[in-house]
């Protein structure tokens, strides 16, 4: 099955570096950041995993939990995590999904349902393990972007679209090109302009489509 924003994420158990977990147990009501990897020890996805490292805290006073996946054993990814803590200087404290047999993988349609693992796979053949997916606490898929093995992935810009969703989510506003906090808004064309003078105040109207709007 393809997977589609708003979607239910799959569930899954998964041995992790901080032991068996459940995924949606382990989201609870909390939102969830799935980001994957093609293999263990390779550079970029080494200098994303400190990164993510360093910025947790950023993830967490949104209320959004981590969890990496990498097509490696436990035992490879806490070998891994003492390279990434000396290279990068940051400790890894999120799990680390080991997903050898391509299980989870294949269930979030990152991998072909009858790709095999009985040969020694490597990074290359596994170069679509590099998606992201972004969870809301109802368990629903809201964002989902995959890179290439040789771009790292702009982590800073996956925080926008958490601010930008969780924003959209409380409030009938959507977010314009480039936007970041504290930025005006749109209005969405479902509200009225007599909804919209009660519900923000002053707006400024370019279109009967197009409205901007500052939030508090």
């Amino acid at each position: 099955m393809m997977l589609r924003i708003n979607d239910i994420a799959p569930d899954f158990e998964a041995n992790t570096t901080l032991g068996k977990l459940e995924f949606h147990s382990f989201l609870g009501n909390s939102w969830g950041l799935l980001f994957s990897h093609p293999k263990d020890f390779t550079p970029v996805c080494t200098t994303e995993l400190g990164y993510m490292a360093k910025i947790e805290d950023e993830f967490k006073s949104r209320n959004c939990k981590l969890i990496g996946l990498s097509v490696d054993s436990i035992e490879d990814h806490i070998q891994w995590k003492k390279d990434i803590e000396e290279t990068q200087d940051a400790s890894v404290n999120y799990p680390l999904i080991a997903d050898q047999d391509l299980r989870i993988a294949k269930l979030y349609n990152m991998l072909p349902a009858d790709e095999s693992n009985d040969v020694e796979r490597t990074a290359l053949t596994n170069a679509t393990v590099r998606s992201i997916f972004l969870i809301d606490p109802e368990k629903k898929i809201r964002m989902m972007l995959t890179y290439p093995m040789t771009t790292g992935r702009n982590f800073n810009e996956i925080l926008r679209v958490l601010d930008s969703i969780q924003l959209s989510t409380k409030k009938k506003v959507a977010t314009p090109a480039n936007w970041n906090q504290n930025d005006d808004v749109i209005i969405i064309p479902a509200v009225s302009d007599e909804e919209a003078k009660e519900l923000f105040g002053d707006f400024k109207k370019i279109k009967s489509y197009l409205r901007y709007t500052k939030l508090d």
